[in-house]
């Protein structure tokens, strides 16, 4: 662990009773429609962030108002899959409270946007009715555990998809703050239940992603994750994981010392008891050897750049008394959704709904609550930010396919469109340099006619915007990447290869619309002309400009 200072988080941290501080106060002043200070570090730690709306801001400083103060809230979902009745929950508590709007994340999960404080503990108990929770979906601890979405993808899937759960369930905080604070308003005396081995009262030093790819598909990003686990089947056996370590694609403009790296793959486990064990002690080591005096540096990632990757492997076999063995072979085909209907290996059919930056459209809304009354579907949300409807009988699928044509679900989309991803950005994220969820369709409109004209219309070529620096859009993985630098201003990034196992490069730096379609436009024209037989367009550009 760093010698240095701690930050101020590291003492709200340790000084928070279990993650309680003042919010029990916080939540009764109304004052302001936001928490205390410190709560707003802790506030986290329950799946929520305290958010304002930036559009509003200037007009309400001058009638010197208090900032227009609203809470994001996100939903904890291992694997991202819920049955029909909690789609209907999510959709009843998203009409009472909050912007009405659904958002599905980058990380296989829901939010809800513009919650006002006072609602905050009615919509927590409305999810906690169709046993839904927010524990631990943001703050210094283990995020939402993603898994690959579709389940055509194996026989195995079921198998390896529960691994999901297994390892949420594991790395879950101990306190029981979040009942108390939200559910049950009655303080716990008994505060042995709550001890924490892997915790303590500290926590991680950062945030930590864990993800599971299934090959052929890499829908995950597993390299952007701190873990990832890559699923070895043979003759349609899962014999074990490949563990890769260390990844994470947030950066800090002009803080050379931040950088985004994809994960080292480190060996093979096949014992579940040994994989459980060895995820649980990269943790540990996090939590001891994390940089908790700068919090822009305190990722796994710097962690095992500072320790160097052997010495890491051999104190994770030390710790979990578990040898790693060589990896396994195995390739990634693909990245994208399997759009519309697909058949798995268990004979039931499946539909992927494509939603534009994960935003659910009102005609969406109301089909998919129409189609959860029915009972036939469940709900499977992608890392993509689409939603797979699931274990749909054949007998059934007539119905969804009435509903589809009812509400017109399935229109003709763009390649590029539905290979398109973005974060939220402005309004109301607070890091949000530039506009990416509101501008990025805007945008692909604007560039789908210089693909016609070059005719690569049909091509597959990734695309994705973020706000800022911090990739939560994962833009640093996308053939096409813009991160925001300032209003209508972004880096354009290029030379991501196309499953999501190279990092882009700034290609063109703080640029606005009219130059971003004029080099697009250009380096169309180039990739026709000058791409060799089956070659990308990433692996053209990094071939192109950075090898």
């Amino acid at each position: 662990m760093s010698k240095d200072k701690l930050s101020h988080v590291e003492t709200i941290k340790t000084q928070s009773d279990g993650l309680r501080g003042t919010l029990s106060q916080s939540l009764v002043d109304n004052h302001t429609g936001n928490v205390r200070p410190d709560d707003e570090a802790l506030i986290k730690f329950h799946g929520m962030y305290v958010q304002d709306d930036r559009d509003r801001r200037q007009e309400r400083a001058e009638k010197k108002l208090d900032k227009l103060y609203s809470f994001m809230i996100r939903l904890r979902i291992p694997g991202g899959v819920i049955s029909a009745k909690q789609w209907q929950a999510i959709h009843e508590v998203s009409e009472l409270y909050g912007t009405g709007v659904l958002k599905i994340t980058t990380r296989q999960t829901i939010q809800l946007h513009g919650l006002l404080k006072h609602q905050l503990s009615d919509t927590i108990q409305g999810f906690l009715t169709a046993k839904l929770d927010a524990i631990a979906a943001c703050g210094d601890v283990n995020r939402n555990v993603i898994c690959s979405s579709h389940p055509q993808v194996s026989p195995v899937f079921e198998q390896i998809h529960n691994y999901a759960d297994k390892i949420s369930e594991m790395l879950l905080p101990k306190t029981q703050s979040y009942y108390e604070i939200w559910i049950d308003n009655q303080k716990i005396y008994d505060r042995s239940v709550e001890s924490d081995p892997l915790y303590q009262d500290r926590y991680l030093p950062r945030k930590f992603k864990i993800a599971i790819a299934i090959p052929p598909t890499n829908d995950v990003d597993v390299f952007a994750n701190d873990i990832g686990l890559i699923a070895i089947v043979e003759n349609d056996q899962l014999i074990g994981f490949n563990i890769a370590i260390g990844g994470g694609l947030s950066t800090t403009h002009g803080n050379k010392d931040t950088y985004s790296r994809l994960a080292t793959v480190i060996g093979f486990c096949s014992s579940e008891s040994d994989i459980l064990k060895l995820i649980y002690h990269v943790l540990t080591i996090q939590r001891d050897y994390g940089n908790r005096s700068d919090r822009k540096l305190a990722r796994l990632k710097y962690t095992l750049d500072k320790m160097g990757v052997e010495n890491f492997v051999k104190e994770l076999e030390k710790r979990a008394a578990v040898e790693l063995k060589a990896a396994k072979s195995y390739t990634f085909t693909e990245r994208n959704d399997r759009y519309g209907w697909q058949q798995a290996h268990d004979n039931k059919w499946y539909y992927t709904l494509f939603v534009e930056n994960g935003v659910v459209t009102p005609n969406q809304k109301e089909f998919l609550f129409n189609l959860s009354k029915l009972g036939l579907s469940d709900f499977k949300f992608t890392c993509n930010q689409n939603l797979i409807l699931g274990e749909i009988a054949l007998e059934d699928k007539w119905q969804v396919e009435k509903l589809l044509t009812q509400y017109n679900i399935g229109q003709n989309i763009s390649n590029l469109r539905q290979s398109s991803m973005s974060c939220v950005a402005l309004p109301t994220c607070p890091l949000a340099l530039a506009e990416a969820q509101r501008y990025l369709p805007e945008l692909i409109t604007k560039i789908e006619p210089l693909l016609v004209k070059h005719k690569i219309d049909q091509e597959d070529i990734s695309i994705r915007m973020t706000g800022c620096p911090n990739g939560c859009g994962r833009s640093y993985l996308a053939e096409i990447g813009f991160v925001g630098t300032a209003p209508e201003e972004y880096n354009l990034m290029l030379g991501a290869d196309r499953y999501g196992t190279r990092l882009n490069q700034i290609y063109k730096s703080k640029i606005k619309e009219p130059e971003i379609l004029q080099e697009l436009d250009y380096l169309f024209g180039l990739y026709k002309k000058e791409a060799l037989d089956h070659e990308t367009f990433g692996d053209f550009s990094f071939r192109k400009f950075f090898n």
